[in-house]
């Protein structure tokens, strides 16, 4: 024999006649009501916060990883309904966070992007630096490339391109304008995207074969792939191969609408090992989130601080 549920018991006590005069069709309606708001709280769960965010990014791994690990922690950790990523062109991503349409942006490179944080600086906040270790950036080739130390000995490097990422990128215009025409070699950039990039960097590296490609730190080619960076004796990668800050931007008012957000954007803190192996769980898995998922299994005591500050602020 089944056991009748307490919500059946109800519906069942809602059937029987009623006592004294009252319309039964009103009563009915609003006990009808309640029953289904209490089956609607139920399902919600006390999780579901109907909070949402907005980050823009740029298809730099570093970038991917720390905004689906912020995507992760938000959305399961606490509470958020949905935080989107919006990949857009790097201009249009300082301009979202600039304009309010955009919450933040987490792959701030300083003094790189100097020029670009100056247009929005009215309405953003430009929080603290969240990489702790010692960042590179510049044009590079693999080790197997012996004769190729210096900018000065690319016409010696096989190849007559440099493989270069988005062209929006800060970088790709130094280059094109300052760096090429200042050692003047017989070769030309390419510009591409960072996947692309890397998936040539991979086939050269596998056959041996020159390539000329842009490298920067933190990222996982450092661990993957034996290169250098070529030395510059003119100087014209600066200011862009001196170290950086990587920090990130949120929208002015993000502190005031949403502090749980903001308390946790701002708490990030990781080292060069850390992103490194981030970056090599979300390559192995294929998939951001997973990549993140798994990453977290051995490293929740790094993120558990964060956690924690935001936590209260959502207390408070």
């Amino acid at each position: 024999m089944h056991r009748k549920s307490p919500l059946l018991a109800q519906i069942s006590w809602f059937r029987q006649p009623l006592i004294g005069g009252a319309p039964r069709r009103v009563l009915q309606t609003v006990i009808l009501a309640l029953l289904i708001g209490m089956i609607s709280f139920g399902c919600s769960g006390a999780g579901s916060s109907g909070k949402t965010l907005r980050i823009g990014i740029q298809e730099w791994d570093e970038n991917v990883a720390i905004s689906n690990l912020t995507k992760v922690l938000l959305e399961e950790d606490l509470g958020y309904d949905k935080v989107e990523l919006q990949v857009l062109p790097l201009p249009d991503v300082f301009e979202g966070v600039g304009d309010g349409d955009l919450d933040a942006f987490q792959d701030v490179w300083m003094p790189n992007h100097k020029d670009r944080l100056s247009e929005v600086s009215a309405g953003v906040d430009h929080l603290p630096a969240w990489f702790r270790g010692k960042t590179a950036y510049g044009i590079a080739v693999p080790d197997y490339m012996s004769d190729v130390k210096s900018l000065n000995d690319l016409n010696r490097a096989g190849t007559d391109m440099i493989f270069g990422i988005e062209p929006t990128a800060a970088f790709m215009p130094k280059i094109e304008k300052k760096v090429i025409p200042g050692y003047d070699p017989d070769i030309k950039l390419v510009a591409s995207s960072t996947p692309a990039m890397l998936a040539e960097l991979k086939n050269a590296y596998d056959e041996k074969e020159p390539i000329i490609f842009l490298g920067w730190s933190p990222h996982w080619m450092n661990a993957t792939y034996k290169f250098r960076y070529l030395k510059d004796p003119k100087g014209l990668e600066k200011p862009f191969s001196d170290p950086s800050k990587l920090s990130t931007i949120v929208r002015k008012d993000l502190k005031e609408d949403d502090p749980v957000a903001y308390q946790l954007i701002k708490s990030i803190s990781l080292t060069e090992e850390q992103v490194n192996a981030l970056e090599a769980e979300i390559n192995a898995s294929g998939d951001p989130v997973k990549g993140v998922e798994s990453w977290l299994a051995d490293n929740r005591s790094v993120v558990t601080p964060w956690i924690d500050r935001a936590e209260k602020t959502q207390e408070s």
